[in-house]
């Protein structure tokens, strides 16, 4: 079958060990099936895997990819959930300490087919298109999770977004003003800033920059740089929601005094479960959402999407389609 594989991995040259080409077919462990891929969606972490980040070297070759929907044995159009929980894991997959991503223990979803958990397919809604419904698993279903499950938000509330132009950040404006709520956005460029305010944010300002008021909760990405305001943009009593930190995940203060007498919630999100995943999708529909598509192209030509994302190129989500 036709997959996009990381054959070798290279800190300075990722592209280096992107193969596009011919792969085994997957294999399929008891209780497994195999879906059809229509299109799947490229994401950071497939470049950190060729960069030797997460993926073991003594795993390769290995299929990259997180996120897809396609068509199973038996006609069913799905989308696939990406995380796979440990033998036997009973209850919420993503604090299954064992629990893994397709691609960093099994052949992830760039690829003809994919070999996933008969647990992990959700019924794909009609009116979906199978390039959005791949863009849904990782970026979109963690920005979900942090803002209706770990955050907490209402219609009415207001909700920072740290970093405006990341992936997480412009599905968490998308769904946020979806919802009724109020979303502003940091950003060091005022054009992402401009671009996250045409996806529905209320308004964008300057990284760092004082707030004309306290917020109801932040999203965090970014990390170090971006902490001490994010705890210094809570009313007493708010919440950050922390599931990245691109810029380091040292601070240079903690802010922890601030944390205990403003009786702050800081939670930590990763991705998120099947279920809200099914209720992702579903609230996509129902609200008119249209996920930003950065490019569509062939999976043959899946090195150019790489290469787009290795030169900071991407503005919305690359879908291979097969």
């Amino acid at each position: 079958m036709l997959a996009a594989s990381a054959q070798s991995q290279s800190a300075d040259d990722p592209l280096s060990g992107l193969v596009v080409g011919d792969h085994a077919d997957p294999e399929v462990p008891k209780g497994w099936t195999t879906v059809r891929v229509r299109a799947a969606a490229l994401n950071h972490h497939d470049v950190w895997s060729l960069r030797g980040v997460g993926l073991p070297a003594d795993r390769l070759p290995m299929v990259l990819g997180c996120d897809a929907a396609g068509v199973t044995d038996d006609g069913e159009e799905v989308i696939v959930h990406a995380v796979i929980a440990s033998p036997g894991w009973t209850g919420d997959e993503t604090l299954d300490p064992r629990r893994s991503l397709l691609s960093e223990v099994h052949d992830g979803t760039l690829a003809e087919v994919v070999a996933v958990p008969k647990g992990n397919l959700v019924l794909k809604p009609e009116g979906l298109s199978f390039e959005h419904a791949a863009c849904l698993p990782t970026a979109w279903l963690t920005a979900y999770r942090m803002l209706f499950t770990n955050a907490g938000v209402r219609p009415g509330d207001t909700v920072l977004v740290q970093g405006a132009a990341g992936g997480v950040a412009t599905a968490a404006v998308q769904l946020g003003s979806a919802a009724g709520v109020r979303m502003w956005v940091t950003s060091r460029e005022a054009a992402k800033g401009e671009q996250a305010v045409a996806l529905g944010a209320d308004r964008a300002f300057g990284s760092g920059e004082r707030l004309p008021e306290r917020v109801d909760a932040v999203l965090e990405t970014v990390g170090a740089a971006t902490w001490s305001h994010s705890i210094n943009s809570l009313r007493p009593g708010g919440t950050v929601v922390i599931s990245g930190a691109t810029s380091g995940d040292n601070p240079d203060k903690a802010e922890l005094t601030k944390v205990f007498f403003k009786q702050l919630r800081v939670i930590g999100s990763t991705m998120g479960s099947r279920t809200e995943l099914e209720s992702l999708a579903r609230f996509v529909v129902t609200s008119g959402i249209e996920p930003v598509v950065d490019s569509t192209m062939p999976l043959a030509d899946a090195r150019d999407g790489f290469a787009r994302m290795v030169e900071g190129q991407v503005a919305g989500k690359v879908v291979f389609t097969v």
